[in-house]
């Protein structure tokens, strides 16, 4: 009987352990195939989100080169306007001003890219930065892109040694003569002193410039005009305050027109 007892004790005791054993193996089967699934949808994730950096990736490569390819576009237009209006120009009857063509970078500070449909006068100023050159004021200008400090720009500016710098094509508006920016080529003159008056070298440019671009628009020397005259500000100063070095200005541009044929 005791026998008997212990043989029954002992095959509950393997059937116990069998059960056991089951448990943990199927246990352990349901914990592979969650971790592999726990697995397969991390893959499926990460893919996910390797598609949308992909694409977004694309459009940003693709924003970058139409705006780079907008940017040349407009840059080489403007380039082209500039070189083409030189050549016109080239064929008036008095000889072309020797110019620096460094045109400014188009930006909504110094050069709007806003069309000039027609000239119809000639604004003269002065840079009111005595000792500075044609160039340093061109930088300045330019440099309005960055700074935001106001808008402001010329077509043209004149230097201590006479030297010429265009700055915007005559085709565009120049920030500098208010309302008449619409219709006028602006030219800037720079200045030795305080006194506003023009040393010889950058008074006979102004002569030649001014004569050449009223040829060119068929303007009359009554169509050339001071910032002043505008808007009251005193610009030029030396021509505002000594109004008869302002006359013979004038009278010097007719005389150089007619030197060359041109009434």
């Amino acid at each position: 009987m005791k026998s008997m007892n212990r043989k029954n004790t002992d095959q509950k005791s393997i059937l116990s352990t069998s059960n056991t054993i089951s448990r943990h193996k199927a246990a352990g089967h349901r914990a592979g195939r969650n971790s592999t699934a726990r697995k397969r949808a991390d893959r499926r994730k990460q893919a996910r989100q390797q598609e949308i950096y992909k694409k977004l990736l694309i459009l940003f490569i693709a924003a970058a080169v139409i705006l780079s390819a907008a940017i040349v576009r407009r840059l080489y237009r403007g380039g082209q306007q500039a070189r083409i209006q030189t050549e016109d120009m080239q064929e008036s009857r008095i000889p072309r001003p020797e110019l620096d063509v460094d045109l400014l970078t188009v930006n909504e500070y110094s050069r709007p890219a806003a069309e000039l449909k027609k000239v119809k006068g000639i604004v003269i100023h002065y840079t009111a930065n005595p000792g500075t050159g044609a160039s340093a004021n061109r930088n300045y200008f330019e440099g309005l892109k960055d700074t935001h400090i106001t808008k402001a720009s010329s077509h043209f500016i004149i230097g201590l040694e006479g030297e010429i710098v265009q700055c915007i094509p005559s085709s565009e508006i120049s920030y500098a003569s208010n309302e008449r920016n619409k219709d006028t080529i602006s030219i800037e003159c720079c200045i030795e002193d305080d006194t506003g008056r023009f040393n010889k070298a950058t008074y006979q440019s102004m002569v030649h410039l001014t004569a050449w671009l009223v040829e060119h628009f068929e303007l009359k020397v009554k169509d050339v005009i001071r910032h002043y005259d505008i808007t009251g500000k005193v610009c030029p100063k030396y021509f505002v305050d000594f109004p008869s070095a302002w006359e013979q200005f004038l009278a010097d541009v007719e005389k150089y027109l007619k030197s060359y044929g041109v009434s």
